[in-house]
C-alpha cells in the first residue's frame, strides 16, 4: 500500500481530524484514510429522481400552500 505524507496543517484541521476520529471510534489515521477514501472514491447517487423524491418527507397538504383569502389581487401585466 502507499503512504501520504500531508505537512504544513493548521492545528485546527489536526484538532478537527482527532475530534471527528474519537466520535467515530478510530484512529486520526483511520478516519484522514476514511474521509480520503469517501471524497475521492464515492460513487454518483444511487437510484432515480423518482426515488430520491419518493424519499423525501411530505410537505404538507393542499391547504398550506393556498392563497390567502381577503384582499383581492388584481392581475398584473407583465411585458417581456
Amino acid at each position: 500500500m502507499a503512504q501520504l505524507l500531508v505537512r504544513d496543517l493548521p492545528e485546527a484541521v489536526v484538532r478537527s481530524l482527532k475530534v471527528r476520529a474519537a466520535k467515530h471510534g478510530r484512529s486520526a489515521e483511520a478516519e484522514h484514510r476514511r474521509i480520503l477514501e469517501e471524497a475521492l472514491l464515492r460513487k454518483g447517487p444511487r437510484g432515480t429522481l423518482k426515488d430520491w423524491l419518493l424519499a423525501m418527507p411530505a410537505g404538507g397538504t393542499h391547504a398550506d400552500f393556498a392563497r390567502p383569502r381577503g384582499r383581492a389581487q388584481r392581475a398584473r401585466r407583465v411585458d417581456l
